[in-house]
């Protein structure tokens, strides 16, 4: 897939729900508040959502916390707003479990290659497989939003994973583009969100206070 194949095929598959008769059921991947108000705004109108807050890769506990009051604030807010009833559901924390038996054995990979694509399979087979268990339509991740992440490379990572899940589409999406990244720094900065500073991975942080 390129980014072209990908952003006409999300124009398309978004075409092709508005004609159907009631709307699909979409669980979205969602990391923090600001990556997910794009996501939302552009697609409530075609799917009924449920949030997906499995993220025991966030860094430390308190981060995990913090994202997640601040997804489950928004989330309030664009509920009343738009007179929607989308839900979060939260995984526990259990950074141990991660650390040992994934993220310690890529400890030496530079930032945003293998170490990265691992924690990105990891963040989309577990929503697969909620999924898969409990009867949704579609699955999507709001990581495409990040200026730090390749679209494309999560886009391909989710093709292959998702061919195992053959009674799920996955929605392959480029949420930076409509200004997508526009609108979630404006709506940080008008609504007071907490933006972070590092994706959520021990590694990433240790970076940022090294620097």
């Amino acid at each position: 897939m390129n980014k072209k194949t990908d952003h006409h095929w999300e124009i398309e598959k978004l075409n092709e729900i508005k004609a159907l008769d009631k709307k699909p059921s979409l669980l979205m991947h969602s990391c923090c508040a600001v990556c997910n108000s794009w996501p939302l705004e552009y697609l409530v109108p075609y799917f009924n959502i449920t949030l997906y807050y499995n993220n025991s890769n966030i860094y430390p506990e308190s981060e995990f916390d913090h994202r997640l009051s601040e997804l489950k604030n928004y989330v309030d807010l664009f509920n009343e707003k738009h007179a929607t009833s989308i839900t979060i559901i939260a995984q526990p924390y259990d950074y141990l479990n991660y650390h040992a038996t994934y993220l310690s054995k890529r400890a030496d990979d530079k930032e945003g290659y293998k170490r990265c694509g691992m924690c990105y399979a990891l963040r989309i087979t577990e929503t697969l497989n909620y999924a898969s268990q409990n009867g949704f339509d579609y699955v999507t991740t709001v990581m495409t939003i990040s200026r730090q992440k390749n679209a494309d490379k999560i886009n391909g990572i989710a093709k292959r994973l998702a061919s195992g899940y053959p009674k799920i589409q996955y929605f392959y999406s480029n949420f930076k583009k409509n200004k997508g990244i526009d609108f979630s720094v404006n709506v940080s900065k008008n609504l007071g969100i907490y933006r972070q500073e590092y994706c959520g991975c021990e590694y990433s942080v240790h970076n940022l206070y090294d620097e």
